[in-house]
């Protein structure tokens, strides 16, 4: 394995590392040994060469296939446009055959050609939602997406969603696409043999890479038939994603936006005494949970229950009056999205009826409520989802093939254990695994500083930042002239404090919120003297190497919301087993978004900078050492002037 590494960092003009090479040959052995790995691999320890050479290697020695998945686009796009062709070509001569590759996404993502020429999408675009009806401009933009996409469909080779440029609103891809369960199947579709969805599950089917998303990998885990090609081997890259990922597969939800557009669709089908039924139950129950107190829900009171009743019987009587297999293609295409809305309606209805069956230390689901504001609009959403993933990826992905989990960010607390329990690879039943952390080229003491303002007082409640935190803050960019990713832990906080330091700094402050992230992002990376403020997508998602990014402000230990519906469950969960379920659950959640947050500093061996932690408790909290354990180790002080002075120089060695 090691020869076939050098001859791949050859080829790609890169340098071969000491990290690279354990981790490949510690893949390569996972794959012959069946034993699942943890690998914890820093940035710039050049990760996916080091699993996607072994994967090559065992997929053309005729053990593949072997599925990649992944938590962002950008990975994606990584491995197939730019990784993949450049390996199996450089592999070609060393390997039995040159290996294959194929990107696979769920179905919903792929334009339905049946969908676009029966003639739905423009009567579906021409009737908006409910709540768009008093915004003609919205409405008659939603018609002319849609319009854009038909005339996409007469030219596109794949159907992707990612290949529209510009990219529509999802409401207007919701025309155009179907998900699995809307699907009316190749046997019946007049579009069967050139369906998008179809062509790329084909083209994976004969990949010897098949490179797909977290959510994906969920849907074939839950899902009764498979929805990925038959494999053995599996790489889940940004594992540190895959719990909440597999979670948002598993949650279901009923709100009123969602039930009345199920209702529209299907009362076209229906006699005027089912409509009547399917529509006052979905009214009684929208206004029963829009005056409801939002957050989670213990018990279940008899009022609701009813109603949840009710709705559970409207939708399953309106799906089997509805036929599923008329002969003419558009009608089967209307039927068949129908079922699927009112299927989706009875089965969350009824799941969550039954979760409250059990005492409550024994359930398997958590109800809650949840409001939302969009664009203004505040709409009540009840949720269901499992308290726990750890059993469903147990017995339904890691029993069918051997798994590298890979991710920077993998140990909490300087192990792996919580991750492991997450992924249900803890207790006697778990199979076998083992952890295994080849550490990172870079050397964090001499490159970087961490920096706690212990004399700061606590944060406060409200969320936004005291006198004495936005001193230090204009205190620290200034020493640095800019250069500053300030990663904060509520939008409130964010656009507070970037208000506040435009008032005192010289040098420019943007904030996520004002324009696309990627835009931003772009011009933090462009003007060494700006600043960016941002929250969650930001500690994780943004990758500036090179001295546009030297200091990263983390406003305060990124706890879970004290009213965090799943987290709070959980916690109690391991609570009344005997365990803490503060440090298993909240320490744990936060240790995780330190690390993300802290790894924006050094993207490559020459960066140089400081991450600046304005939470005291990091330093005289009894949970702070667990919490520093997670972190890269940087030199750490709690002295203001030291850092400012450290900043001071940095500033005038990227001046000069």
């Amino acid at each position: 394995m090691t020869e076939l590494l050098t001859l791949a960092v050859a080829a790609l003009g890169g340098t071969e590392r000491t990290g690279q090479v354990a981790m490949a040959e510690a893949v390569s052995r996972a794959f012959d040994t069946g034993e699942h790995l943890a690998v914890q691999a820093g940035t710039g320890t050049g990760k996916s060469l080091a699993y996607l050479v072994p994967a090559l290697a065992k997929a053309a020695d005729e053990r593949g296939p072997v599925v990649v998945s992944t938590a962002t686009i950008a990975l994606q796009r990584q491995l197939v446009d730019r990784d993949l062709p450049r390996l199996s070509a450089a592999l070609a001569q060393a390997l039995p055959r040159e290996p294959s590759f194929a990107l696979l996404k769920g179905r919903s993502n792929y334009l339905c050609l049946n969908k676009i020429h029966n003639g739905s999408a423009a009567s579906e675009a021409d009737a908006p939602p409910q709540e768009l009806l008093f915004e003609p401009m919205a409405a008659s933009a939603l018609g002319r997406d849609v319009a854009r996409l038909t005339e996409w469909a007469d030219e596109t080779r794949t159907g992707d969603r990612d290949e529209v440029k510009p990219g529509v609103p999802d409401r207007a891809w919701a025309q155009v696409s179907v998900s699995a369960r809307e699907c009316i199947g190749m046997a019946r579709c007049p579009f069967g043999t050139e369906c998008f969805s179809e062509k790329a599950r084909g083209l994976a089917g004969l990949a010897d890479v098949v490179v797909t998303n977290h959510a994906l990998l969920a849907i074939d885990a839950i899902a009764d038939a498979a929805v990925l090609p038959e494999h053995e081997l599996l790489v889940v890259d940004e594992a540190h994603e895959l719990v909440d990922r597999v979670t948002g597969v598993a949650t279901g939800e009923l709100s009123a936006t969602s039930l009345g557009a199920a209702t529209r669709r299907a009362s076209r089908l229906l006699d005027s005494e089912l409509t009547s039924r399917l529509e006052a139950a979905v009214a009684i129950f929208s206004s029963a949970i829009h005056d409801a107190e939002p957050g989670r829900m213990d018990h279940l009171d008899d009022e609701l229950a009813t109603y949840l009743t009710s709705l559970r019987d409207a939708a399953n009587a309106a799906r089997t009056t509805i036929d599923p297999t008329p002969r003419d293609p558009q009608a089967a295409a209307a039927r068949t999205e129908a079922i699927a809305a009112l299927s989706e309606i009875a089965d969350t209805a009824s799941r969550m009826l039954t979760s409250f069956d059990r005492p409550l230390t024994e359930r398997l689901d958590i109800v809650w409520l949840d409001r939302e504001d969009i664009r203004g609009t505040v709409r009540s959403v009840l949720r269901v989802a499992p308290l726990s993933v750890a059993g469903l990826l147990r017995t339904r992905l890691f029993s069918r093939a051997t798994a590298v989990l890979t991710s920077a960010t993998l140990t909490v607390g300087g192990n792996f254990e919580a991750m492991a329990g997450a992924w249900g690879l803890a207790g006697a039943e778990a199979p076998k695994w083992r952890g295994l952390d080849v550490g990172s080229p870079f050397q964090h003491a001499k490159s970087g500083i961490l920096y706690i303002a212990k004399h700061l007082p606590p944060p406060g409640r409200d969320g936004t930042g005291s006198a004495e935190q936005l001193s230090e803050i204009a205190d620290l960019i200034t020493s640095l002239g800019g250069r500053t990713l300030g990663l904060f832990s509520s939008m409130r906080a964010a656009r507070a404090t970037a208000e506040a330091m435009r008032e005192r700094l010289d040098t420019p402050v943007l904030c996520q919120g004002e324009d696309g992230t990627a835009a931003l992002v772009e011009k933090f990376a462009a003007d060494p003297a700006t600043s960016l403020f941002g929250t969650l997508s930001l500690w994780q998602g943004v990758d500036v190497p090179g001295p546009s990014l030297s200091l990263v402000l983390i406003d305060r230990i990124p706890f879970p919301r004290p009213d965090d519906p799943l987290l709070t469950a959980r916690q109690r969960a391991i609570a009344a087993r005997g365990g803490n379920g503060f440090m298993a659950v909240a320490a744990s959640h936060a240790a995780l978004l330190l690390a993300q947050g802290a790894g924006r500093l050094l993207r490559r061996a020459d960066d140089r900078g400081v991450v600046a932690v304005l939470d005291s408790r990091m330093a005289t909290a009894r949970y702070g050492g667990y919490l520093r354990s997670s972190l890269p180790p940087f030199w750490t002080t709690t002295d203001a002037a030291a850092a400012r002075q450290a900043l001071v120089r940095l500033r005038t060695t990227l001046d000069s």
